[in-house]
């Protein structure tokens, strides 16, 4: 007999809000819908706030949050889905920070809360309205939780500092003029 409960109704909840956000984010990037600019627009972007090559950092973004949304709203993958999820979310909290933590100074309250409940997702499990229990979790197993965040912690680091040198090596060749 199967018997449902809160928990399940809330990771189902969590799952296709936070997964439902996070595909409609990527779709913009991937494909231009509902306002986005596709991947020349925000390759374009991507390439101007320091990642590089832009195309390919749009890509990446954008299957890593239409892929990682679509997945989580599905109970899909879950570890995995969430991992990439978490790890787009961490860098665009890393474009957002300078401008402090609320969303509505440009700060990075959105992308960090996105993040956050992927890789709590990434963590807790499906639930059992999910195809991961549905399929008996062949793809949600327990070693793949620390083995998909370790990896994306990993790659989101060295992308981000990547990042952050490119930024510092653009101010370091735009010095004003010191004499006149």
């Amino acid at each position: 007999m199967t018997c449902y409960d809160r928990r399940d109704l809330g990771l189902l909840l969590l799952r296709l809000g936070t997964g439902g956000v996070l595909a409609a984010h990527g779709t913009q990037k991937l494909f231009g819908w509902f306002g986005g600019h596709g991947l020349e627009g925000t390759g374009q972007f991507m390439e101007s706030i320091g990642y590089a090559p832009g195309k390919a950092s749009a890509t990446a973004a954008g299957l890593a949050e239409a892929g990682g949304g679509t997945l989580l709203a599905l109970g899909l993958a879950t570890p995995a889905a969430g991992a990439a999820a978490a790890g787009a979310m961490a860098g665009a909290s890393s474009v957002h920070a300078p401008n402090g933590f609320f969303a509505a100074s440009g700060g990075y309250e959105h992308a960090a809360s996105l993040g956050l409940a992927a890789a709590g997702l990434a963590i807790a499990g499906p639930g059992r309205l999910s195809l991961d229990h549905a399929l008996g979790h062949r793809v949600d197993r327990g070693w793949m939780v620390p083995t998909a965040l370790g990896v994306t912690a990993a790659v989101t680091a060295v992308v981000v500092g990547m990042r952050s040198q490119r930024l510092r090596r653009r101010e370091e060749g735009e010095q004003e003029v010191l004499f006149d």
